[in-house]
């Protein structure tokens, strides 16, 4: 899993069968501890309905096609959870 923010949305007239009534977002990993971004974006279908500007959980793989419930989806990320707040301990 990671934690990301919305940064766009993907419209497409064409997709899959398996994707037809998805949402898709393009979301931009984040470094938790000063949300920077980290890495390169990539997109996720939204299966919580997020927004752009909010931030996100997100799981990869085999979990994103269990989180909309069709292991035969062409899924590779899915947005399962939208963050309210998190706190991250210090450890000293």
């Amino acid at each position: 899993m990671l934690i990301g923010r919305v940064i766009g949305t993907v419209v497409a007239t064409r997709k899959h069968e398996r994707l037809v009534g998805s949402k898709i977002q393009i979301v931009q990993p984040l470094e938790p501890q000063q949300e920077k971004a980290k890495g390169e974006p990539l997109v996720a279908v939204d299966a919580v309905g997020a927004g752009v500007g909010e931030r996100v959980v997100v799981v990869c793989g085999s979990g994103a096609r269990q989180a909309v419930d069709d292991d035969q989806c062409p899924v590779d990320a899915t947005i399962v959870g939208i963050v309210d707040h998190f706190d991250i301990e210090d450890g000293s």
